[in-house]
């Protein structure tokens, strides 16, 4: 190897394969990452037409309660569907604001559903539900709804509309303000 005089630089040649190599690589890294990547902004929660809406998979559940849970039980209702467990950190924050929906929009046609997806069981979720004032139903998941409804992260919450079609899918903590609006034009 030959040492190079001080005060100037070494050369590299590189080959063509390598220098493609390396080009492609710096435009990955100075890319913009994709819009699903890209935090909200203001209007990012707009609903999902109604002809181009999924339908939700039912999911067959048992609550806390030992009631049988189903989606399809509150057809013609909007569903607030929130996939959470007590130990998620952003779940923490939005069941707060989940719950101050429950209590203004219940009488209008919303129904909040949680589903704790971290397989926690009855005797941690329900202290956590009384002090949370989580007073809807509630029902610990299974691989079942989860892989219906790909939850790969928490939180996730979906809005439903009254026909049973998803017409919101948000993977992480929500903006407060626009998912309520959201949720509002729903129940108009």
């Amino acid at each position: 190897m030959q040492s190079v005089p001080p005060g100037l630089s070494a050369r590299v040649e590189l080959s063509p394969a390598l220098r493609i190599a390396l080009c492609l690589l710096l435009s990955a890294l100075l890319a913009p990452p994709p819009a699903a990547a890209q935090p909200a902004t203001p209007g990012s929660y707009a609903l999902i037409p109604p002809n181009a809406r999924q339908p939700a998979a039912d999911f067959h559940l048992t609550d806390l309660d030992g009631k049988p849970l189903t989606l399809s039980q509150y057809r013609g209702r909007v569903v607030l569907l929130d996939f959470w467990a007590v130990d998620c950190g952003g779940c923490k924050i939005e069941i707060p604001w989940y719950v101050a929906f429950d209590k203004a929009y219940r009488a209008h046609g919303l129904q909040l559903i949680g589903i704790d997806m971290y397989g926690e069981t009855p005797a941690k979720v329900r202290p956590f539900m009384e002090k949370a004032g989580m007073s809807y139903p509630i029902a610990i998941g299974n691989d079942a709804p989860g892989t219906q409804y790909h939850v790969e992260s928490m939180p996730l919450t979906l809005l439903i509309d009254r026909d049973g079609r998803i017409a919101l899918s948000h993977a992480g903590i929500v903006d407060r303000n626009q998912f309520e609006e959201a949720v509002q034009q729903l129940l108009r």
